[in-house]
């Protein structure tokens, strides 16, 4: 079955072409150019990844997307115009699995959606393959996290390399691993991207509860152990 994607982008021209090119790929493909629209598009459509621009006329892109993350976790691929760091970790913040600025070619557009599908959680039955470290643990079947029965909001790449680590833990993995693992292998980005993800992770697990699970091994990479009580 061919995956859903839906374009959240009030350039008319921009948007048809990007359309046009997914069409020609085999992706199914709706467009909205209104931020509000895209909202409800996005809540009520079961899309596969959604591509979201920042500056929408009605509601801005991270608005959407702040109020889309209390009920899905949908791979969103936020593109617009401004490349400022804050820009970007802004829209990482507010849950974003990716971020392409314009101007793009639209072969890097299309590597980064490949990456995003590969990476959505595939359908099993709850609970198989739960992994668990103390009071930790993840459901890959659910894509959910929880400690001590509290659930953790994780966006997509966090929940993707915080199973990474747990699917290997006591095992220290190179970044280079990680962004494999997790970002794919055609993923053409900076490879520090690691060392912030692992910070997010780490402020919400390891600082928010008192423990430590994500170590550094200095000059290598990470390694999930489980936390001492």
């Amino acid at each position: 079955m061919a995956e859903k994607i839906l374009i959240i982008e009030d350039e008319e021209k921009l948007a048809r072409f990007i359309e046009l090119e997914l069409r020609h790929e085999g992706y199914l493909v709706d467009k909205v150019a209104d931020g509000r629209a895209g909202l409800e598009a996005a809540e009520r459509g079961d899309y596969d990844v959604l591509l979201l621009d920042v500056m929408l006329p009605g509601m801005s892109g991270m608005e959407l997307l702040r109020r889309l993350r209390r009920t899905k976790q949908v791979p969103v691929i936020m593109v617009t115009a401004r490349d400022a760091v804050i820009d970007k970790v802004t829209g990482l913040d507010m849950g974003a699995d990716d971020y392409i600025t314009k101007p793009f070619e639209i072969e890097e557009l299309l590597a980064r959606i490949r990456v995003a599908l590969r990476k959505r959680a595939p359908a099993s039955l709850p609970g198989a393959g739960l992994l668990t470290s103390g009071h930790l643990a993840l459901d890959p079947a659910r894509h959910t996290v929880a400690y001590a029965g509290e659930e953790i909001q994780l966006t997509s790449r966090e929940f993707d390399l915080l199973q990474a680590l747990m699917e290997n833990r006591s095992l220290v993995l190179r970044r280079e691993q990680l962004l494999s693992k997790v970002w794919g292998y055609d993923y053409m980005g900076e490879t520090n991207v690691v060392d912030v993800y692992i910070r997010y992770l780490r402020a919400k697990i390891d600082d928010r509860f008192g423990t430590k699970y994500i170590h550094t091994v200095r000059g290598v990479g990470y390694v999930f152990r489980d936390a001492e009580a």
